[in-house]
């Protein structure tokens, strides 16, 4: 006798819902794809800079590391869907895939359109009902779990609900926290969901002046005030940052946001930059010694140490006047010059809102929900996957990867009879 087929209805339309409503349908189940916006995939369309980040080459250690505390809960999904099985799914839908710098990988022809577009037609093609500009009020349960979700056109009965709503950040494109509320309603426990991978505000006035300005091969270290008044760093990163006309940004600087979210109201934060980390000290100390010979003003001689916007502003801090001829440059002032070089401060005020960041720290906590499967611990036939867990990750394709990851899992068990 055959099975009864399982109706799986889907709440979220973006990179984890399409993968599970595709991989249900294919699993044999009777699927309803919800999406409350106009299309699918919409912040999908726009991660990467359009280009679409899709994953990374890394080992799935160096993926859960990637992921903090909170890594060891994906291990389950991403053995059984990991980056060269969507790869390889792309690759079959279409979309060819191509490895950059840092292992990231990206569809080869650089459009996140096609990456959305075709996991919608794959969708499509494995039988899925998709209904866009379509919310859902509340998942609705009995005593044996999940039995459907309300519409403001009515109810659509299930054997299992998918809810993959995405975060807070970027609401334009529908992330707006539904799937917190649904999940609260339904007894979860909520991590507080807050904005990371996103760029820091600081103090200085002088930051203005570096507008635009990019960094590479620089060291950034996040240091806060102890008690005593003394820094400690509770972080550092090592790569490529940028000025903007707020504070910085930048992939080290993103990465970094996800530790000052823990810590911002604990003390004086600030950002210790090292401009010249392949040099130590001494070598600094050699050089400037052999380099400041004759008449050449200060501020000309540095247009051989530093960028040209960051002269201004660095010959300032130091203190040395512009047009003082180098080889008057004394003992001090070349030590404040390496102090400078090794430790260019600014201090964080903040982090920008969570329009502008990447992805959603917190969400349902992970120990409500079994890491094989993807289905709550609190309701039998609900699935959650992506953002709406807390789960988030450093720059890279990471933060996608689990999404497609717990997305394929949820649809695979949704579809199998309990």
């Amino acid at each position: 006798m055959s099975e009864i087929q399982r109706t799986v209805v889907v709440i979220g339309a973006g990179a984890g819902g399409l993968m599970a409503a595709g991989r249900a349908a294919e699993s044999g189940a009777r699927v309803v794809l919800l999406e409350k916006g106009p299309r699918t995939g919409r912040k999908l369309r726009i991660c990467g800079k359009g280009r679409a980040n899709v994953t990374n080459t890394a080992g799935i250690q160096d993926f859960i590391k990637a992921f903090g505390d909170n890594g060891k809960f994906l291990y389950g999904a991403f053995s059984r869907f990991f980056s060269n099985h969507l790869m390889l799914h792309l690759d079959r839908l279409g979309v060819p895939t191509k490895v950059e710098r840092g292992g990231r990988v990206f569809p080869v022809s650089d459009d996140a359109d096609d990456v959305a577009n075709a996991l919608e037609r794959w969708c499509k093609q494995s039988g899925v009902a998709l209904r866009t500009n379509q919310s859902v009020l509340q998942v609705l349960t009995g005593s044996d779990g999940v039995e459907g979700v309300m519409t403001p056109t009515g109810m659509i009965e299930a054997d299992a609900v998918i809810l993959a709503t995405g975060g807070i950040t970027y609401p334009a494109t529908g992330s707006t926290g539904d799937g917190y509320r649904i999940a609260k309603d339904l007894g979860h426990h909520l991590v507080e969901p807050r904005p990371a991978l996103t760029a820091m505000t600081t103090a200085e006035k002088w930051v203005e002046e570096l507008q635009g300005l990019t960094l590479k091969n620089v060291e950034v270290r996040l240091l806060i005030s102890k008690e005593d008044g003394s820094p400690k760093r509770i972080a550092k990163q090592f790569g490529e940052m940028l000025f903007t006309h707020f504070g910085v940004s930048g992939p080290i600087i993103l990465t970094l946001s996800r530790t000052v979210l823990d810590h911002l109201k604990t003390g004086k934060m600030e950002l210790s930059i090292n401009l010249k980390p392949a040099l130590s000290d001494e070598q600094l100390t050699q050089r400037f010694i052999r380099d400041f010979t004759g008449t050449r003003h200060f501020r000309n001689y540095l247009g051989d140490l530093l960028p040209r916007t960051l002269i201004p502003v660095y010959g300032s801090l130091t203190g040395i006047p512009s047009d003082l001829p180098i080889n008057k440059i004394n003992a001090a002032q070349r030590r404040k010059m390496i102090d400078l070089l090794h430790d260019f401060r600014v201090t964080v005020t903040g982090l920008r809102p969570p329009e502008e960041a990447i992805v959603t720290a917190g969400g349902v906590d992970i120990r409500e929900i079994n890491p094989k499967t993807m289905e709550s611990k609190v309701v039998k036939g609900l699935y959650l996957v992506g953002e709406v867990i807390d789960i988030d990750a450093t720059t890279g394709g990471y933060n996608l990867q689990a999404a497609f990851s717990t997305g394929w899992v949820a649809g695979e068990s949704s579809a199998a009879s309990s």
